[in-house]
C-alpha cells in the first residue's frame, strides 16, 4: 500500500512538472513570435529610413514605377555615371538592386532583404517626404513618413 501511495503522488507530480513544462514553452513560442514580427517591423522602417537618410541630396530621392510597383529610387553618381538603388516589395520581400541608371532590370533581380506581406511607396503631399507603409505577417500595417531635408532643385 505504501509503495501504491508514493507511485501515485510520483504520477501527480510528473503531471504537475509536464504541465509546467507545456504551458512555458507555450508562453515562450508567443513571445519570441512577437519579438520576431516587432523586430522585422522596426527593422524594416529602420532600413528604409536610413538609406533615404544616406541618400538625401539634391534631386537623388525620388518615387518611380519599377515592375508595376513604386519603388523607392535613390541615385548617385559614381565616377561620372550614374546608378540607381531601387528599394521595392517584390515576391513577400523587400528588395534592393543597385544598377547603373540605363541597365534593364526586372524586379525578381533585387537581393531580398526583410520578409514582409506588403510595402507601399508614394511621394507625400508636398513632394518633400517619401511615405512608406509596410505590412507584416499579422496584417498590421507601420506608416513611415520621411520628410527630405534638402529642397527639390538645384541650390542655390
Amino acid at each position: 500500500m505504501d509503495g501504491v501511495f508514493v507511485l501515485l503522488l510520483f504520477c501527480v507530480f510528473a503531471v504537475c512538472v509536464l504541465s509546467v513544462l507545456l504551458t512555458g514553452a507555450g508562453a515562450y513560442r508567443r513571445l519570441t513570435e512577437r519579438d520576431r514580427v516587432s523586430y522585422d517591423r522596426r527593422t524594416a522602417a529602420q532600413y528604409i529610413a536610413e538609406k533615404v537618410r544616406q541618400a538625401d541630396t539634391w534631386n537623388d530621392v525620388s518615387v518611380e514605377d519599377f515592375g508595376g510597383r513604386d519603388a523607392l529610387v535613390l541615385a548617385e553618381e559614381i565616377d561620372g555615371e550614374t546608378y540607381l538603388t531601387r528599394i521595392y516589395y517584390h515576391d513577400g520581400y523587400i528588395r534592393e538592386l543597385f544598377c547603373a541608371a540605363d541597365a534593364e532590370m526586372e524586379p525578381g533581380d533585387g537581393e531580398q532583404i526583410i520578409e514582409t506581406c506588403d510595402l507601399k511607396i508614394s511621394p507625400g503631399p508636398t513632394g518633400h517626404e517619401i511615405i512608406a507603409e509596410m505590412t507584416d505577417g499579422t496584417g498590421e500595417t507601420t506608416r513611415l513618413v520621411l520628410t527630405l531635408r534638402c529642397e527639390r532643385g538645384t541650390p542655390e
